[in-house]
């Protein structure tokens, strides 16, 4: 029987939530100065904070062509929220200005009902146009492993396997 303190031992403690917080906060910070003073610099960080988001939802989702759909499905949700929200407004200074507290609470609200949409989106591949899009969808699954899988792992993690933390 193994010793129950070992288990603790190899766990890595987590962040608690005050100081999850403060680095939230001191991050939205570094964007808002870097908004201001260095936009150039935005394009390369969005990069890191979608790979980062990414590895992270190809870890949880298994990272198969499962993982994928759901982060591709996300955010071309995400993409045409913000994108109608922006259009329904009179002019885009109206839209930050009077509507922003409006459009963040409305988003969030939205952002959990396209979560959910991403999360069934074999669903909506299969209905989309029968019965072939559930022979498409078959292919895909048959063929992400063999073409797509090893590229885009590779992308996110390097040459670390993505299962390293778990092995040892």
């Amino acid at each position: 029987m193994k010793d129950p303190s070992s288990r603790n031992s190899t766990k890595p403690k987590r962040r608690s939530l005050g100081r999850r917080i403060g680095e939230g906060a001191r991050a939205v910070g570094e964007l808002g100065h870097d908004i201001v003073n260095r936009p150039g610099v935005l394009p390369g960080k969005a990069h890191g904070w979608f790979r980062s988001w990414f590895g992270r939802v190809w870890k949880v989702r298994g990272g198969g062509l499962y993982a994928c759909g759901y982060v591709v499905t996300f955010i071309f949700l995400e993409i045409r929220t913000v994108v109608s929200e922006i259009a329904t407004s009179e002019s885009v200074r109206q839209f930050f200005t009077e509507q922003l507290l409006e459009f963040f609470f409305r988003f969030f609200g939205e952002s959990f009902a396209n979560m959910i949409r991403a999360f069934i989106w074999p669903v909506e591949i299969v209905g989309w146009w029968p019965p072939i899009g559930a022979i498409g969808l078959g292919l895909a699954f048959v063929a992400f492993p063999k073409f797509l899988k090893k590229p885009i792992e590779h992308w996110l993690f390097g040459d670390e396997a993505p299962d390293a933390d778990k092995s040892s």
